[in-house]
Parts: structure tokens; C-alpha cells; sequence
């Protein structure tokens, strides 16, 4: 169903499918996993299955109910471009967001070889940004590419949970970097080099870049709770987003 959303990089959530598989290391501790086993237990519609992946078209038509300009995150409890969700079901959720053009849809994914196969013929909707999820090297730096072949107006990557350094970023046709640690009791910790490694990056090839948290381990590398560590970077937070051009 359509929440607003504690994330600092969005205004509410809609999820027009539930469940997931794991694919990277990023996926190791997945919030998503946990909250849907405990939504399953609280008896929560769609949640039935629990974190089994599962489609809702019921909740397509949730976005057109919102008359408020909104940036929602889709399939926050999901990945649209996983294997066995239809081509034509996500159609049908990008039929959605192109009719509701006063919302902005951020749609990320770590099906990156499908999402640029997806789109190879498609067109992506203007109020649609498109992400990768980027964790490490070995799987995530390789989405990149994938998502530079697709032709959107938004291309954003999504760095949490950072688990290591990703070294050096070609971010040519990216417009915006999220940068994130991992939080939760089983939180792998996140070096401040890296992130301030991401950041002069986004700085030196004109990316916007947003420092989401901590998580679980501080700057210093001590474990705290998320809230304690905070999402201060260098003394001062960073919240640079592209244009939402759709609320003009």
C-alpha cells in the first residue's frame, strides 16, 4: 500500500509488488525481508506470503488517489525487474506512473541486465527516475553501465549498504549518487574514506550526491544506534536531488 516514507530521499512508498530473492552481498541483512516477516505476523494486507514475492495489481491504482505532488519510492519492499514478475505486469506499473505525471516515481533496482533490456525498446515515462543499487565492486560497479543504456531523464545510484571502496566511478549520464551505511543489528560497517572517496567524485563530474547515514557504525567506527551516528558528513548534511520537474 501507499505509506509516506521515513526515508530522507523520498516522500512515501508504493508497492505494487511485495518479496524479493537475494542476488549480492547487499542483500545479506535486507530491511525489507525483516519488516515483511513482521508484517506477515501482524496479519498485514499482501503480506500473506510473507517476503515470498508476490504481485498486487490492486494497488496500481493507489498513486491516482494522491491529488498532492509526490516522490515515491516504488517497491520499496521489492525489486520491480526481478525474475519472475512479467514483463507485462511491469508495464502495467509503468502505464501508472506515466497517467500520473504531477507525481515523481523513483524506481530502483538491482536487476540492472534487465532493467537496460527492459527499456531496450520502451520508452521510460518523464516522471520516472531510474536506479541501481551499487554495494561493492564485484556486483554492483557493473550496473552502471546498465543503467547508462537506458534513456531516462533521472539516473540515479543508490551506495547503501556502502560495504566497501568502489574505487573509481564513471558517472558519466548519472544524476544523482545516495550514499548510505548499514543499519540494524547484523550492520557491516562503512569506512569514511569511502564515502568521502563517492563524494569528491560527484563533486569533480557534476553529480548531485546525497549522504543518506551512518547506520549502525559512526564516522569514528564505533557502534551506535542509527539515530545516534546521525547523517552528518565533513559537518553538515547533504541533501542535493535532481529537479522534480513533474511539482512545477
Amino acid at each position: 500500500m501507499t505509506q509516506l516514507s521515513r526515508i530522507e530521499w523520498t516522500e512515501a512508498t508504493w508497492n505494487p509488488t511485495v518479496g524479493c530473492t537475494k542476488i549480492s552481498p547487499g542483500c545479506k541483512n535486507c530491511y525489507a525481508e525483516s519488516m515483511a516477516k513482521r508484517l506477515q505476523a501482524m496479519s498485514t494486507p499482501g503480506y500473506a506470503e510473507g517476503f515470498k514475492l508476490t504481485l498486487l495489481p490492486e494497488r496500481l491504482e493507489e498513486p491516482f488517489r494522491r491529488k498532492k505532488p509526490t516522490v515515491y519510492f516504488v517497491n520499496s519492499m521489492s525489486d520491480l525487474f526481478h525474475k519472475n514478475v512479467p514483463d507485462s505486469y511491469i508495464e502495467q506499473v509503468f502505464d501508472a506512473i506515466k497517467r500520473c505525471p504531477h507525481h515523481t516515481f523513483q524506481v530502483l533496482t538491482k536487476r540492472a541486465e534487465r532493467l537496460a533490456f527492459f527499456f531496450r525498446k520502451r520508452s521510460v515515462p518523464s516522471n520516472a527516475w531510474i536506479g541501481v543499487s551499487v554495494e561493492d565492486q564485484q556486483h554492483g560497479v557493473c550496473r552502471i553501465d546498465h543503467l547508462r543504456a537506458v534513456d531516462a531523464r533521472i539516473r540515479f545510484l543508490s551506495v547503501e549498504p556502502l560495504l566497501e571502496d568502489v574505487g573509481i566511478l564513471d558517472l558519466s549520464g548519472i544524476n544523482w549518487v545516495i550514499v548510505g551505511g548499514e543499519s540494524g543489528p547484523r550492520a557491516r560497517p562503512m569506512q569514511s574514506d569511502w564515502v568521502e572517496r563517492i563524494q569528491q567524485q560527484c563533486i569533480d563530474q557534476s553529480v548531485q550526491f546525497f549522504f543518506k547515514q551512518w547506520g549502525g557504525w559512526g564516522a569514528d567506527g564505533k557502534r551506535r544506534s542509527k539515530k545516534a551516528n546521525g547523517r552528518m558528513l565533513g559537518g553538515r548534511t547533504w541533501d542535493a536531488m535532481p529537479e522534480l520537474s513533474s511539482h512545477i
